[in-house]
């Protein structure tokens, strides 16, 4: 079931593409938003955490919150993410641990679990096909998710579990850039065909370029381990 958070953060992406909201404009006040949307200010506060980090959104201090819709991710400039752990170095950690769960999700070639990967692509695709940014990226991380659980190994799934909220924020990032939306999905589909072939060299290198490109789509160079 999505977090309250997460419905706020649906319902003022519909405003801003349905032009409620236009780019430029500044939202209204965090107490009057709260109120309108039926949420506490600290669920408020979270869903524009999710729309900044998405591209839709620009905080700015004393001033308020702006409607960006779609800028480009700007690495000088980028929101902070959970506890300010710095994106280059959530990158970097996620090129250690998710390359090995996509290897060993190939060995092991669940039937169960490929098929919840193709839920979460298919998903994924009618989400970017609407526009719908905020239900991509949630897609996006349960196929990071799945895949973690798939591999088998209960310490990499518990790893992957514990930093949900680095992760999640890490992949939302990307979508920042417009004209790129549909990279994840399509680099998703490579690692999934090498799953569901049991190919885990494959898998390895499809998870490896896939962190690098969405990385560098961000702007983030981080040193390979």
């Amino acid at each position: 079931m999505p977090s309250v958070s997460n419905i706020a953060a649906q319902t003022l992406q519909r405003r801003i593409l349905d032009g409620d909201y236009a780019p430029g404009a500044a939202l209204p006040g965090q107490r009057e938003l709260a109120e309108s949307l039926g949420i506490s200010r600290a669920s408020l506060r979270e869903a524009i955490s999710m729309l900044e980090a998405l591209g839709l959104l620009r905080s700015f201090a004393g001033k308020g919150v702006f409607v960006t819709a779609g800028a480009p991710a700007d690495v000088a400039n980028l929101p902070s993410g959970p506890n300010a752990m710095p994106p280059d170095a959530i990158f970097q950690m996620r090129f250690v641990i998710e390359p090995a769960n996509a290897a060993l999700a190939a060995r092991r070639r669940d039937a169960e679990g490929i098929a919840a990967l193709r839920e979460c692509q298919s998903e994924m695709q009618r989400a970017l096909g609407a526009s719908d940014l905020v239900t991509a990226a949630d897609c996006d991380l349960r196929f990071h998710l799945a895949l973690a659980e798939l591999s088998g190994n209960p310490a990499l799934a518990a790893i992957t579990q514990h930093f949900q909220a680095q992760l999640a924020y890490s992949l939302r990032l990307p979508f920042a850039d417009s004209s790129q939306i549909w990279q994840p999905a399509d680099e998703h589909a490579a690692i999934l065909a090498a799953v569901a072939a049991g190919n885990a060299a494959g898998a390895r290198k499809a998870m490896q370029q896939h962190l690098l490109s969405a990385a560098g789509r961000v702007g983030i160079r981080f040193v390979q381990p």
